[in-house]
């Protein structure tokens, strides 16, 4: 990607990217996140994280040997969960002497236009002031994303929000398949989607072990971005330097093609 070229990122990152099969936090791969996003940021471009992991890392800092199966407990786990997750970041980009601001805000608010527009307000407020935000569903006011699309959603109404040039959902699989890959050797993936039709739904499906989001809801997601102008690539978050990769136009994971 061209340095003086200046683009508005959003990166998704979900449960299982930022989690250990223990389920306790991958320190490694959240720095080396945290110092990949800082480096778009000095090139210039506007970054947004939304960001996923409150609950799985609330559960194990309780020291929960499973996640709650209450709405209560994970409404509880997340406000445990949040404070570690921004505490870690702040700490990761802060290395790097990159403020990052919090966002707490759930789907209701950009259903009404006032709140639209606060968080338009906000969100330009927080670029001019060189600031990353990081974004969560507000879990413990909200239930709608604890039951169903780990921010996928979200990251998407986000990045239509703020017309942002591209959608990255980083998740635990290399992209989509045209069948199950755990289930067959031979699934071969596909790496660009230039309709999303249902034989495309009808493929995607099944949840990560410690996110709520399947494929499905990522498809939906990307329904939602391209159909407003906002390409989405679905890859791999064990190595974030793909992100470059992504950003310089090279194929990487599942790319679907903007309206």
């Amino acid at each position: 990607m061209n340095a003086v070229e200046k683009k508005r990122i959003v990166v998704k990152v979900g449960t299982s990217t930022l989690t250990h099969k223990t389920g306790k936090t991958n320190i490694a791969r959240m720095a080396k996140l945290a110092s990949v996003l800082a480096d778009l940021h000095n090139m210039g471009n506007e970054v947004v994280l939304v960001s996923s992991g409150a609950i799985g890392i609330g559960y194990t800092k309780l020291g929960l040997k499973k996640r709650p199966e209450t709405i209560k407990g994970l409404q509880a786990a997340a406000a445990i969960g949040q404070s570690e997750l921004m505490f870690l970041y702040d700490k990761f980009f802060g290395e790097y002497g990159v403020v990052v601001s919090q966002l707490l805000f759930t789907s209701d608010a950009l259903r009404r236009s006032d709140g639209k527009k606060h968080l338009i307000d906000t969100f330009n407020q927080l670029f001019e002031y060189g600031s990353i935000p990081i974004v969560n569903e507000n879990d413990s006011v909200s239930v709608e994303e604890l039951s169903s699309g780990d921010n996928d959603s979200m990251s998407a109404n986000v990045a239509t929000l703020i017309n942002a040039d591209i959608l990255i959902l980083l998740t635990d699989t290399d992209g989509l398949y045209d069948s199950n890959p755990n289930e067959n050797p031979d699934a071969q993936l596909i790496h660009t989607v230039e309709k999303i039709t249902p034989e495309i739904e009808s493929v995607a499906g099944g949840a990560g072990k410690n996110g709520t989001g399947g494929f499905i809801t990522k498809v939906n997601a990307a329904k939602h971005a391209v159909s407003n102008g906002i390409p989405v690539v679905v890859t791999n978050g064990k190595k974030p330097t793909d992100i470059y990769k992504i950003l310089n136009g090279e194929q990487i994971g599942t790319r679907f093609v903007a309206k």
